[in-house]
């Protein structure tokens, strides 16, 4: 480490914990989880923190909103003890995440116009189709989440009349595609079902539009977070040395 910590100015947790509305047990649960560099202590046990302290915490709370709590606690802990290349690698595992929801938010914007609501042929009318254990395999899924996508009205597949085994049609695999494209994008079933349910009720694609539309905010308010964060550590990593 660059500068001994004696000679920096000396902080209580509470110090630490008021600038950013935290409490001190927070602050405490930081140092132990490795967030926080290992603290001084008095002659009498107490804790005191520094200006390091204070800069590792402002790069903390900066990686979380767009690293999440356990990949900005793992980067800390990598800097922390030294280890820079493994928090450069955990960053960039992050930013490749980020791009492939962006490709994910792309596909799901391709299909928009397989989306056209249509009117379902009569049961009997339906020909070929494919099984759930098929579907599930092409998806990578279970079976047993396509079986709970169905609970909850987002797949609608019919049954064999003679084997009693659910076919899903194209309009079938189309929503159960769509559905999960959304699940990965973070949207909860109670939140995906409506939107399929107004597709397929020729309410028209404006339901989907606003969704993507989140969507893709919620993918540009990440990408900013990871500016901010690296910025942060950019100046951590400065004044640790």
């Amino acid at each position: 480490m660059g500068t001994n910590l004696q000679s920096r100015v000396r902080l209580r947790p509470v110090d630490l914990a008021r600038e950013h509305g935290l409490s001190t047990q927070a602050i405490r649960n930081y140092e132990e989880a490795g967030i926080l560099p290992a603290a001084r202590r008095t002659p009498h046990g107490y804790r005191t923190y520094t200006s390091l302290h204070a800069g590792a915490l402002r790069t903390f709370l900066a990686l979380l909103p767009g690293h999440g709590h356990r990949t900005a606690t793992s980067i800390m802990r990598a800097v922390n003890q030294g280890t820079d290349e493994e928090a450069f690698r955990l960053i960039d595992e992050s930013h490749a995440q980020l791009l492939d929801d962006r490709r994910t938010l792309q596909a799901v914007e391709r299909a928009l116009g397989d989306l056209e609501p249509t009117t379902s042929p009569e049961p009997g009318a339906r020909s070929g189709g494919t099984f759930i254990g098929p579907l599930a395999g092409k998806l990578g899924i279970r079976p047993a989440t396509l079986r709970k996508w169905e609970d909850a009205g987002l797949v609608r597949p019919r049954r064999d009349p003679r084997t009693g085994y659910r076919v899903y049609d194209d309009a079938d695999v189309r929503d159960a595609r769509l559905a999960h494209q959304l699940r990965r994008g973070g949207y909860l079933l109670e939140q995906i079902a409506p939107l399929i349910a107004q597709v397929r009720a020729a309410g028209g694609l404006e339901p989907l539009e606003a969704a993507l539309s989140d969507w893709h905010g919620r993918l540009s308010a990440r990408g900013r977070a990871m500016l901010t964060g690296a910025a942060e550590l950019e100046a951590y990593l400065r004044e640790r040395g």
